[in-house]
């Protein structure tokens, strides 16, 4: 009796005859080897192919392991817009955002910019499908997107909210990276999530020699007096000094000083911070001077302005190795 065996090296597929036992492998004729490389051509059309869209500038794809959640880069279109079906669930199932009806349609939070950032993905290896199979899935999604240097504005997106080019020119010396679309499904929302997400973070700041993250936060809400307390507790108490001054653009700009500063009880308004918000300011970020109400997004935005030297040296040395205190920066 005779088997055949396929196996494939650089040159394609071949095909090889062998009797039945071990060993005594014998080539088919060239012909018959044409043949059968004929035909995995015509399979591979209609194999998807795994293109690679985004450049990773020496980062490795996927950065770090926890159990069955994967911390990586979505470095395929397939794998972008999985992050961008995460958004759409979070912010606009989940959250406050109004859709139109073509974001409808393709339940995605499909953005301009993500063409150009880099996009950090959590993948839980280990979840399951409706009907009980194990179907990895994107359950954490962070957007990354350094400077643009032949734009005044960087080519950041919160510079639609912000007046950015003055901070960058004060510190044109500086790299700048804004951090972005950050989301997590509830049931992810714990402390192994969080520890992948920053130290994801940490990895790509190091690896670009990023000086200061920027960014806009959020509140769910777009009536500023209902959360009057800490937005004035963030202007006076987390205020940028003179160095890191930038405002909201003028024409969307609301006041954060709504309250008198002895008016505001610092308990309570830390208590309605929102927990990204918190993170920021435990890592030792500052507050732009005006909020803006994002009628889309339904949130009221500030904008987080982050030097990395002003990273508690602790954080820096969990964030490079070992575990982050995740716990600590998202309470």
């Amino acid at each position: 009796r005779k088997i055949v065996i396929i196996s494939s090296d650089l040159d394609g597929f071949w095909l090889h005859g062998a009797n039945h036992g071990i060993g005594d492998f014998t080539m088919k004729p060239t012909s018959e080897r044409a043949g059968v490389q004929r035909f995995a051509g015509l399979v591979s059309a209609f194999v998807p192919q795994r293109r690679i869209v985004r450049d990773l500038h020496g980062l490795p794809e996927s950065l770090a392991r926890v159990g069955s959640l994967e911390l990586k880069f979505a470095v395929t279109r397939k794998e972008i817009r999985k992050a961008q079906r995460l958004r759409y669930r979070v912010f606009f199932e989940q959250g406050s955002a109004q859709a139109d009806r073509t974001t409808q349609l393709r339940r995605r939070d499909i953005c301009p910019f993500d063409i150009v950032c880099d996009h950090l993905i959590v993948v839980d290896h280990a979840a399951k499908s409706h009907y009980g199979r194990i179907k990895p899935k994107v359950v954490g999604t962070y957007r990354l997107l350094r400077q643009n240097p032949r734009k005044s504005d960087g080519g950041f997106y919160s510079a639609q909210e912000f007046d950015i080019a003055p901070l960058l020119i004060r510190h044109v010396e500086k790299r700048f990276l804004e951090l972005g679309r950050s989301c997590v499904l509830p049931e992810y929302r714990a402390r192994r999530t969080l520890e992948l997400l920053w130290r994801g973070i940490w990895m790509y700041v190091s690896h670009h020699n990023i000086d200061v993250m920027i960014g806009c936060a959020s509140f769910e809400t777009v009536d500023p007096a209902k959360i009057a307390a800490p937005l004035s507790l963030l202007h006076y108490k987390a205020g940028v000094p003179a160095e890191w001054a930038v405002r909201a653009l003028d024409d969307r700009r609301v006041d954060m000083a709504l309250l008198a500063d002895g008016a505001v009880s610092p308990r309570r308004a830390l208590a309605v911070l929102p927990t990204l918000i918190k993170g920021y300011l435990r890592l030792g970020a500052m507050i732009g001077d005006g909020a803006v109400i994002d009628h889309q997004f339904g949130t009221t935005d500030v904008l987080i302005v982050l030097p990395v030297a002003n990273i508690d040296e602790r954080y820096i040395d969990h964030f490079g190795g070992g575990h982050p205190p995740a716990n600590e920066i998202a309470a």
